[in-house]
This record gives C-alpha cells, structure tokens and sequence, in this order.
C-alpha cells in the first residue's frame, strides 16, 4: 500500500499550492484557547467544589472567569501578534532604507547567504543576480533568510477571535453540570473536561512530530493536575467562606 501524502505533487498540483502562496494557521490559537479556557473554568469549578460553596457561587465565579478571562486572553494574543507585524514592517523598512543606500553591502550579504548553501562559481553570481533583480524580491530574501521572519503574515484580529471562541466554548463545558443543575455535578464536569483535554491535546499533535494520544494523554495530566490543586487550596481554605 503506497504511502498517504499530504498533498499531490504532480506539475499543475504543485503550480498551484505554489500559487496561493504560504498558507497561515491559526490552529495554535485555538488549541491555547481552549486549554487555558478548560484549566482555569475547571479550577474554578474544582476549586468552589472543594470549598463546598453551592452551585450558584460555582457559576457566578465560572461564568466571569469564562468571560473576563477569555478576554484578557484574546487581547494579549492580539497584542502579540500584532506585535509581530509591527516588528516586520519594521525590519521589512530597513532592509528597503539599507539597499537604497548600501546596496553592494546588501549584495553581499545575498551572496554570502546563497554560498553558506552551497552556490559557488556563476551559479552563486547567477543566484545573487536573480535575487537582487527586484526590490522585492530582494527584500523578502533578506527577512526571510537574514531576519528569519516568516512569509505568510498572521491576522491579530483572527488570532484574538480563534482564542477567546475556543475558550468560552471549551471553558462552557465544565459549567453544564451546573447550568443545567445535574446531580455530582463535579464528577460530570471532570469527565466533560477530561474529554476537552485529549481531543484538544490531540488538535495539538496536528503541528508536532508526537502522536495524537501521547499529546492528548499530556494534555489531560496537565489540565487534571491544575484541577486537583485548586481542589485542595478550595477544601484546605473551606472555612474562610
């Protein structure tokens, strides 16, 4: 049985991904999203449970972690982001004011870049030719190869909206036993948690080289960890309410 490729490689298959150009993920936003949004829902709920504080309390302090803390969450991550625009506009103009006014220097700086790959002879001069032909394209090499700066640019805007829906929706699902009034409702939502924690840790094995149940069984110690710490602190302190 032939091997499963992730994408074909035939002449016209390859033209065309080549095409759309670099394609930007926002897989990670969501996958932090929804295990920071799981933790510390379920801390709450873990942490008021171990107080033996009533379901109303459980869903007051779950129902404003879930909000204010998606929130904060989203904006640090669109800060973040947006941060990293900001920091490539800004070497992307540097590199523009370097070749307008040292542009041998620029050249030689694609040279050596092309040689420490292996160019040599006229192929180096060749390569160092082509690249430098437009501003452009010379540019891109520079923050590509010298800055390591990647090539497809990501939304802050998108990045914010892809953390805080995976939080409200993932840190939603230790609140139904609650909401809906369900009877050992810790117990359903450890298990409703649980279940978020491997498929989440899962999602993350998408952009890993570790296998999907290895980084869902991480992900569940991780989570299950926190839960059963903010339990204790809740039942040690349980007399201060």
């Amino acid at each position: 049985m032939a091997p499963i490729l992730e994408h074909g490689h035939t002449p016209s298959e390859i033209r065309r991904r080549l095409a759309s150009g670099a394609q930007v993920s926002y897989t990670r936003d969501w996958v932090y999203g929804g295990i920071d949004g799981t933790v510390t829902t379920f801390a709450v709920v873990a942490g008021v449970s171990g107080a033996e504080l009533s379901s109303q309390i459980i869903l007051i302090l779950g129902t404003a972690n879930l909000l204010a803390d998606g929130f904060s969450m989203a904006a640090a991550n669109y800060s973040g982001t947006k941060t990293e625009l900001d920091e490539y506009e800004r070497f992307q103009r540097m590199e523009e004011r370097h070749i307008k006014l040292a542009p041998d220097g620029e050249r030689e700086e694609i040279r050596q870049i092309f040689q420490a790959k292996g160019f040599e002879g006229a192929d180096l001069e060749r390569a160092v030719e082509i690249t430098t032909a437009t501003k452009e394209r010379w540019v891109q090499t520079m923050l590509t190869e010298e800055h390591g700066l990647p090539l497809a640019k990501r939304s802050p805007l998108r990045a914010a909206v892809y953390t805080f829906s995976a939080f409200v929706v993932c840190g939603l699902l230790p609140l139904i036993p609650f909401i809906f009034g369900f009877h050992a409702g810790l117990f359903i939502a450890t298990i409703f948690s649980g279940l978020a924690f491997i498929l989440i840790g899962s999602l993350k094995s998408l952009w890993s080289a570790r296998s999907w149940w290895r980084s869902g069984l991480e992900t569940l110690v991780i989570g299950l960890a926190a839960a059963a710490l903010s339990y204790l602190v809740g039942h040690l302190l349980r007399g201060l309410a």
